[in-house]
C-alpha cells in the first residue's frame, strides 16, 4: 500500500523527536544514576521512559486535526485549551514513567517507590514535554524550514536567491463565504489548504505564506526544475481536492476549486520585521506570478506558467503546454511569454 508523502513526513518527524529525546534521556538517566546502580542501565531506563512519554504526544499532534473531539476542544479559549493539553501531557508524562519503571522493578524483583530518581523523572519529563510542545508549535505557525532557517539565521543578512513561485488561489471565494458564513468557509479553507499542503509535500515544495484564500509555494530553481515537479504541482492538489470530493460535498455542498500560476527568477530573501520576524521574499518575481493570477481570471484560464519557467523546466509527460498571447506587465520592458498548462487528454 502506498504511504502518503505527509505520512512520510511524520514518520520522520516521530523518529527524529524519538532519537532525539532518548539521546537527551539517556544522559539524563546515565547522570542521576544512583550510587551502585550500573550507570548504563540508568540510562537505557531514561531511553523507554523517552520512547513511551513521547510516542503518545507526537501522535496525538500529529492525528488531532482529525479528530472531532479535538477540533472542538482547539474551538475553545487559548487558556482552556492549553490547560487540557497540558493535563493530557501530564497523564503521559506519569502515566509513561511508572509504566516503565513498573516492568524495570519488576524485572529487577522488586516492587515499585516513589524515590528521588522517579520524582527527578517527572520533572526532567515535564520540562521536555514543554521544550518539545513549544518546538511544535512554533513550527505549525511559522512552518518547519522557515523555524530552521529563523533558528539557524541563515536570513539574518539577506540573500539573492533563485526561486520558483505557484501562487493557488481559490475560485469564487466570496460566494463560498457568503454561502457558508466566516465560520464555516474557515472550516473550508482549512481543508483546502490541507490539500494544497498534501500536494507540497508529495512535490516537495516549501508553504512560504497563506494571504486570505491564496496559498503561496516555493522551491529552489535547481531541484525544483530538473524533474518538472513544480509544473505538476497544481496538478497533484487538484487530485487530492478530487479525491476528498465526497467529504466537501457532505460538509460544504461544493468541491473547491481554484487558479494557480507558475513563475520563477531571483529574489532577496531576509528576515524583517521587529516585534514579529518573519522571513519575507522580495524582487519582481512574486510580484509578476501575482499578476498572472489576474490574467488566468481575465483569460478564463485555471494554470498559467511563464515562458521563464516552461524554458527551464522539464515538461511532465502527461502535461501539454499552450503558447498564450504575451503580457505587458507594468515594470517589465519586455512583454511576457505565458503558456496554458493542462493535462493531456
Amino acid at each position: 500500500m502506498r504511504v502518503s508523502p505527509r505520512a512520510r513526513r511524520n514518520r520522520r518527524i516521530l523518529v527524529g523527536v524519538l532519537v532525539v529525546s532518548s539521546a537527551v534521556s539517556a544522559v539524563f538517566g546515565y547522570r542521576v544514576a544512583p550510587p551502585g546502580s550500573p550507570p548504563i542501565l540508568s540510562a537505557l531506563l531514561g531511553v523507554a521512559n523517552a520512547v513511551a512519554v513521547a510516542t503518545p504526544i507526537v501522535l496525538f499532534e500529529f492525528h488531532r486535526a482529525r479528530w472531532a473531539v479535538a477540533r472542538r476542544l482547539r474551538r475553545l479559549p487559548l487558556l482552556a485549551y492549553l490547560a487540557f493539553k497540558i493535563a493530557f501531557y501530564m497523564v503521559c508524562v506519569v502515566g509513561g514513567t511508572v509504566f516503565v519503571r513498573l516492568i524495570f522493578d519488576n524485572f529487577m524483583g522488586r516492587s515499585l517507590e516513589f524515590d528521588s530518581i522517579l520524582a527527578n523523572s517527572f520533572i526532567f519529563g515535564t520540562a521536555m514535554v514543554i521544550v518539545g510542545t513549544f518546538s511544535f508549535e512554533m513550527g505549525r505557525l511559522l512552518g518547519f524550514g522557515t523555524l530552521k532557517n529563523l533558528m539557524t539565521g541563515r536570513y539574518v543578512q539577506p540573500k539573492r536567491e533563485q526561486k520558483v513561485f505557484l501562487l493557488i488561489d481559490m475560485k469564487d471565494s466570496t460566494g463560498h463565504a457568503e454561502r457558508l458564513g466566516p465560520v464555516r468557509f474557515h472550516e473550508l479553507l482549512n481543508d483546502f489548504f490541507r490539500d494544497i499542503a498534501d500536494a507540497a509535500l508529495e512535490c516537495d515544495a516549501e508553504i512560504h505564506k497563506y494571504v486570505g484564500d491564496e496559498a503561496i509555494l516555493t522551491w529552489p530553481a535547481g531541484p525544483a526544475t530538473a524533474d518538472g515537479e513544480c509544473l505538476a504541482c497544481p496538478f497533484i492538489a487538484r487530485d487530492f481536492i478530487a479525491a476528498n470530493g465526497e467529504q466537501y460535498r457532505t460538509k460544504f455542498g461544493v468541491v473547491p476549486e481554484f487558479r494557480a500560476t507558475l513563475h520563477c527568477g531571483e529574489i532577496v530573501a531576509g528576515e524583517i520585521g521587529d516585534l514579529r520576524r518573519e522571513i519575507a521574499y522580495v524582487g519582481d518575481t512574486l510580484n509578476v506570478a501575482a499578476r498572472l493570477l489576474d490574467t488566468a481570471k481575465t483569460l478564463h484560464r485555471d494554470v498559467l506558467v511563464s515562458a521563464d519557467l516552461l524554458k527551464a523546466t522539464a515538461l511532465p509527460s502527461d502535461l501539454v503546454a499552450e503558447p498564450l498571447p504575451t503580457l505587458v506587465i507594468r515594470g517589465r520592458t519586455a512583454p511576457l511569454e505565458v503558456f496554458a498548462l493542462s493535462r493531456v487528454p
